[in-house]
């Protein structure tokens, strides 16, 4: 169940969405988990049993911290422009810089030569570009993340076979992982350095063992990747420039 509610930390107000969920941690002291999306909306993450006045104590207590990490993404999003899909702009993949080239042509389609995205379409007709771009991200997406998953698989000793997975654009998630244990996977994710894609994998993976943020979800991921908060920092220090349409 998903509800919206606020809480007052002296002159601010903290605004968050709740998250339940049917799976409990059975220690109290560790069943509220906050998130602070990189568009600096704030999501907490709490199983059926705990009160919202609970769950608003876990977010007061942290009040300082999430108002530090809201605003530090508020204030990376001011310096990202909209993007117009012309000539110059950047672009990303796999965690490099590119560079967008529009040239007109009759056969449409996308080519990576050196340090350029050509497009190949019309370049006074720039919604066609984004779709001509997006489209290309995808079929990108399709393939790596079937490379990357099957490697991320292999060292996750508690899946067995890769999981069914499919991708969907997400504002606030680079994947989620259903209860069936479908993952579903941002393409957009794949505009990011390849060690960020492994880590939004194995995070999905950990969530087929705990279905979670409890602690031994988040021993499991440490154990499969250490320094998996330096590599969240990074992704997340990249949301703007890799989510910006």
């Amino acid at each position: 169940m998903i509800t919206e509610h606020e809480i007052r930390y002296g002159d601010d107000i903290i605004r968050f969405t709740l998250c339940r969920s049917d799976h409990a941690v059975a220690d109290s002291k560790r069943k509220v988990t906050i998130h602070v999306h990189p568009n600096g909306d704030v999501q907490v993450d709490a199983p059926n049993k705990a009160s919202t006045e609970e769950v608003k104590q876990a977010l007061q207590k942290r009040a300082r911290w999430v108002l530090q990490h809201r605003s530090e993404a508020l204030a990376r999003q001011q310096h990202v422009l909209p993007r117009c899909y012309v000539s110059g702009e950047s672009v990303f993949y796999l965690g490099r810089r590119y560079v967008l080239k529009v040239l007109e042509a009759a056969d449409k389609q996308v080519k990576l030569v050196g340090g350029q995205l050509k497009v190949y379409s019309d370049p006074a007709n720039p919604g066609l570009v984004k779709e001509q771009l997006n489209a290309w991200y995808r079929k990108q997406a399709l393939v790596v993340f079937e490379r990357r998953l099957k490697a991320v698989v292999e060292k996750a000793p508690w899946v067995n076979t890769a999981p069914n997975w499919k991708l969907l654009v997400m504002q606030k998630q680079w994947g989620s992982c259903s209860p069936t244990g479908l993952l579903s996977l941002n393409p957009h994710l794949v505009k990011a350095p390849t060690k960020c894609i492994d880590y939004v994998l194995l995070h999905e993976l950990c969530h087929l063992k705990e279905h979670n943020h409890s602690p031994e979800f988040y021993r499991l991921l440490s154990r499969q990747m250490p320094d998996w908060e330096t590599v969240k920092g990074k992704l997340d220090g990249m949301a703007e420039l890799i989510l910006n349409e």
